[in-house]
């Protein structure tokens, strides 16, 4: 079951992180000249995101967080609780950020087609999908450098009481130790 939850949690970041670069390959190679031709790839951005993004992401926190549940030590790794965070952290911004400018954009683009509205609503909209695309696609990375790196990054028990270690002594006070005290009659 553990190497089952791995793999597929592999394979999940591997298309995430392939979804985010394909997502950015596309706004930085594709130059469409005619409204309809960025339309069509806002579509195909839009494709990605629900098709590869979404799905990746869902496997990955959930074959993460059922990592944590079948692998009982995971609990106790701060690195495991560390990708758990980043892990949600990107499913909302996948979710709230990415998916949704990529529709957006789609949308603007489509107004912009038509005639309905100006290019300079989707610079803006295009303008936070890089934002959000470069926050992801850094926390995606992160996340694979924690997993394989695994940094001891444990709770660390409450600080125990110091002990009490005596300062060496010196050679003066070993030799009157060693000698026998005198006692007064």
């Amino acid at each position: 079951m553990r190497k089952t939850l791995k793999i597929l949690h592999t394979i999940a970041a591997c298309g995430l992180i392939g979804g985010l670069a394909g997502h950015m390959v596309l706004l930085i190679v594709a130059h469409p000249q005619t409204p309809r031709a960025y339309s069509a790839l806002r579509e195909a951005i839009a494709a990605i995101s629900d098709y590869v993004l979404l799905p990746s992401l869902a496997i990955a926190l959930v074959t993460g967080l059922l990592s944590m549940a079948v692998h009982k030590p995971f609990i106790d790794k701060g690195w495991v609780l560390l990708k758990a965070a980043m892990g949600i952290l990107m499913f909302k911004g996948v979710l709230t950020v990415i998916a949704a400018q990529a529709d957006h954009a789609a949308a603007v683009a489509e107004r912009v087609a038509n005639g309905e509205a100006g290019a300079d609503m989707l610079a803006r909209a295009i303008a936070y999908e890089w934002a959000a695309l470069w926050t992801v696609m850094a926390l995606s990375v992160a996340n694979v450098v924690l997993g394989v790196w695994r940094p001891r990054l444990s709770r660390r028990p409450a600080a125990k009481a110091r002990e009490f270690r005596p300062k060496p002594a010196d050679a003066r006070t070993v030799a009157a130790r060693k000698q026998p005290s005198v006692k007064a009659a």
